[in-house]
């Protein structure tokens, strides 16, 4: 499954690029021109990973959250057949026997990916519109 998922496509990538590669030296031309990072590009970039951590962050802490049978979130979180006390997926939190399940780090770093995402996000936007206020 590995091969599949990882292996396959990284060859593909790495073929299509040489491929691309000889027929531009065979051709004579010079390699393209990569174009210019701008400041709205970066943060948009910043934006995209911050979005990206933070749902994975969110979809880790929600690995603790009970499903179909809540006393098994217990069992197998905490060690003690129980039905969970409370649980949220928002802030992340599951309550077994009055002890918290969901590691403490969880909410912190949720609330640090989304202020980051959002400020990128804001940033980018005003970068690209100054940039093209600019160019006029």
């Amino acid at each position: 499954m590995v091969i599949l998922a990882v292996a396959l496509p990284a060859w593909a990538g790495i073929t299509y690029v040489g491929l691309r590669r000889a027929r531009r030296e065979n051709a004579g031309l010079p390699p393209a021109p990569r174009p210019r990072r701008t400041p709205a590009k970066k943060a948009a970039w910043v934006a995209a990973l911050a979005f990206v951590a933070g749902g994975a962050l969110h979809l880790y802490g929600l690995s603790y959250m009970p499903f179909l049978q809540p006393e098994d979130a217990c069992w197998f979180k905490a060690g003690y057949m129980h039905v969970p006390d409370s649980s949220s997926a928002l802030p992340v939190s599951l309550v077994c026997a009055g002890e918290e399940i969901v590691p403490w780090w969880v909410n912190p770093g949720l609330l640090v990916f989304a202020v980051t995402a959002v400020a990128a996000t804001v940033a980018s936007v005003v970068l690209a519109v100054r940039r093209r206020i600019a160019r006029r």
